[in-house]
């Protein structure tokens, strides 16, 4: 892969975060913070939760308010990123060998900063050239294509410079539009869904560092 800059999502794809996201929009946010109706997960998987809501209360309607809402979204994430997720098999070890390769490398997240800084410190992913996380832009967040072109902006390179690493439709379809190069990083949370709008799927780790090293 001959792009010079790499954007890792970081739900789904640095860590296994999105299974424990789903049972918590199972046994909270769809039986009780909506007021009717059955919610696919892939309808807000790779939104910012803060869109989360306005989605919902407009296409479901919602029971609580939208402080209520994001305080049981943060309540949520200290255990599920401090304790909880673990890391992508291998990760330290791309990350390395993109630096070594000259490669930009960076996170761009639909998670507060706060979250993946939690990510970011557990794991030791630093150095990182970029962490962008929805709340820095003032643009919609995925599946709108605007966090990628500020990342690429920001890095001083083109959408179409850079490779995204996706695991969500929304975040996918984010990615496409942007213009960068989309890998789908197809795992067990993901393996149903229709990822074909990306540029290239690959199933798991050893195939993403194929992908993006050669090796």
């Amino acid at each position: 892969m001959d792009k010079p800059v790499v954007l890792f999502d970081m739900d789904g794809v640095l860590v296994d975060s999105e299974p424990y996201w789903h049972a918590f929009e199972d046994e909270w946010v769809f039986a009780d913070a909506i007021e009717s109706g059955d919610p696919d997960h892939e309808e807000i998987t790779g939104m910012n939760f803060r869109e989360i809501y306005d989605y919902l209360d407009a296409e479901y309607g919602t029971t609580v308010s939208k402080p209520e809402f994001i305080e049981a979204y943060e309540a949520n994430a200290v255990d599920l990123y401090g304790e909880k997720v673990v890391l992508m098999d291998g990760a330290e070890s791309l990350f390395s060998t993109l630096r070594e390769n000259g490669k930009k490398v960076a996170i761009v997240s639909s998670a507060p900063q706060s979250w993946i800084s939690v990510v970011r410190e557990r794991f030791a992913l630093d150095p990182l050239d970029l962490v962008l996380s929805a709340d820095d832009i003032d643009d919609p967040g995925k599946p709108e294509p605007h966090i990628y072109e500020h990342a690429a902006s920001e890095l001083g390179y083109d959408p179409e410079d850079c490779v995204v690493v996706e695991d969500s439709v929304n975040g996918i379809e984010s990615g496409v539009r942007s213009g960068a190069y989309t890998i789908a990083y197809r795992v067990g949370h993901n393996a149903e869904l229709d990822l074909s709008l990306a540029d290239e799927i690959v199933d798991g780790p050893e195939e993403l560092r194929a992908a993006l090293t050669g090796e």
